[in-house]
């Protein structure tokens, strides 16, 4: 399984913030901005709360299980395995939300907050695209915590196992 690159992130992140940008200035010369769900940032956070106590959970097990304490729960690979995806799918479609609601945000900044709807509008949006930073950071975490430690790149992929 390869690890989920910064770049990659970034990428998605400028990608989807520069046509959020666009397609908010499209929208507004046309009509009203459809306004930023309350709910975004909400349940973004929730999200990077699943991801980082499973982050420490997994954590725990593994620690325990690699100083073989009596009583100590293993690791299923697998769900080793599903918690990666869950976590790295998360962090893809984090950076799409955060560069939305980040080109809406910045819209909505230039286009002026003296109206007190775009101030409410940018703040959601604002805290949309921090949640979502949070989301990406506990995926990381996440990622880390299962890395095997086969996978170091000393080893430049001989022998490493494969989830």
């Amino acid at each position: 399984m390869k690890q989920l690159r910064i770049g990659v992130l970034l990428g998605l992140f400028a990608a989807a913030g520069v046509l959020s940008w666009g397609a908010a200035r499209l929208w507004d010369a046309f009509g009203t901005l459809p306004s930023v769900p309350v709910a975004a940032p909400i349940v973004l956070a929730v999200i990077a709360v699943v991801l980082f106590a499973t982050a420490l959970s997994l954590r725990a097990r593994l620690r325990a299980q690699r100083e073989r304490r009596p009583g100590a729960k293993g690791v299923d690979p697998l769900l080793a395995a599903r918690a990666v995806v869950f976590g790295q799918a998360s962090a893809l479609v984090a950076a799409l939300v955060a560069g939305m609601y980040g080109g809406v945000a910045v819209f909505l900044l230039a286009d002026g907050i003296d109206v007190p709807a775009h101030r409410d509008q940018a703040i959601a949006a604002g805290a949309s695209v921090l949640a979502a930073a949070g989301v990406i950071a506990a995926a990381l975490f996440l990622e880390r915590v299962c890395k095997l430690p086969e996978d170091d790149d000393e080893n430049h992929g001989a022998g490493a196992a494969r989830a």
